[in-house]
């Protein structure tokens, strides 16, 4: 793993979850993205070499809206960026962390991504990105 990619924060509302971000972060999102397969829009911010990823539902069904109605809004999960997503998720399979997909599916931000089950990572979601070409 090189370094960590995003942090991403669950939010019930993007527009007012955007406006404090921006706010707080003195700068404005420099992308928005809707990625369907997850129920999910995001809006990405960067301060720095720092990025930060805001998540809200599109329908009550999606992990995020099952999330926030178990725990509210908050941290969601830490992505590292990695070369070679493939052979990260070999290596975390033998070292006996449980994936919670068997091949990297395509992300927001154009990445492609694989999550770690938080029962096996002390609690904490962890998701691998690998940018794309």
């Amino acid at each position: 793993m090189n370094k960590i990619e995003h942090i991403g924060i669950a939010v019930k509302d993007m527009a007012e979850a955007k406006n404090t971000y921006e706010l707080l972060l003195g700068t404005v999102a420099y992308k928005t993205e809707a990625v369907p397969s997850e129920g999910v829009n995001t809006v990405f911010l960067q301060s720095g070499p720092n990025k930060i990823e805001l998540l809200e539902a599109t329908s009550p069904d999606s992990p995020i809206a099952k999330y926030l109605e178990k725990r509210g809004e908050g941290i969601h999960h830490i992505a590292f960026d990695v070369d070679n997503i493939e052979a990260e998720m070999a290596r975390l399979k033998a070292e006996g962390f449980v994936l919670l997909n068997d091949v990297p599916k395509r992300g927001a931000d154009n990445k492609l991504v694989c999550f770690v089950h938080p029962k096996t990572a002390n609690g904490v979601l962890v998701e691998l990105c690998q940018s794309i070409g």
